[in-house]
């Protein structure tokens, strides 16, 4: 029969076996779950490291087609556009160049050499041939009369169209809303300042943009006229 000494040793050694136990088992449970959350983030999130075969959004992982995608001038893909900038610009220069030309003039000119400059800023087909004149019968008497000039400029205020001319040959063709202000003079006084908006359209035609034609787009404040002096 165990003396009480000895029990009390036996009970004692039970109890530190358990407590190790213990120990262990808090341990062990707490290695693994750490691991389980750095997994499965509670969010739902994937770890922000992407191991070796994983999408990882950069250059080196899956990503998606759009991510990798360069859009150019042109459009989505590198398709190549109707119009580039530059061009797009050498338009704008030629409708203002001569929308500018085609409201300057003095009352000494004469129609065929006024005309023959502007002419080359345009197609120089039959309806641009007989758009681009002086004025004629009174107002043209009434400005040689009283020694009248006009002083024109003209501003592209925004494009309306780019597209592919495909009834004229395919070229490509710019049509853009054009604010041309006109100042005219009798007798070197200033006596009238107009004006108008017009839907200017312009052509490449053997690697220069031409103007095809013009149309009164809004009157404007045309006939508005501020006398010298007031």
């Amino acid at each position: 029969m165990e003396s009480p000494a000895e029990n009390k040793r036996s009970a004692a050694l039970a109890l530190a076996i358990l407590g190790v136990l213990l120990i262990v088992s808090l341990v062990v449970l707490t290695v693994f779950d750490g691991e389980d959350d750095a997994e499965n983030p509670p969010d739902g999130k994937a770890s922000s490291t992407a191991g070796p075969g994983k999408e990882a959004g950069t250059a080196g992982g899956g990503g998606s087609d759009d991510e990798g995608r360069q859009i150019g001038a042109g459009g989505v893909d590198g398709v190549p556009p109707i119009v580039t900038p530059e061009e797009l610009n050498e338009a704008h220069r030629a409708m203002a160049a001569y929308m500018t030309g085609l409201s300057t003039y003095r009352y000494t000119d004469q129609s065929a050499g006024w005309a023959k400059p502007l002419l080359e800023l345009t197609v120089r087909d039959a309806q641009m041939k007989a758009l681009t004149v002086l004025p004629t019968g009174k107002d043209w008497a009434t400005c040689q009369v009283a020694r009248c000039t006009s002083a024109g400029k003209a501003t592209v205020v925004r494009d309306g169209m780019i597209a592919q001319d495909l009834v004229k040959g395919g070229g490509s063709l710019v049509s853009s809303v054009v604010s041309v202000t006109a100042t005219r003079t009798e007798g070197g006084k200033q006596t009238r300042t107009e004006t108008n908006s017009w839907l200017v359209s312009s052509r490449k035609e053997a690697g220069a943009w031409k103007v095809s034609s013009f149309n009164l787009q809004g009157l404007g404040n045309v006939g508005a006229s501020d006398e010298a002096g007031e």
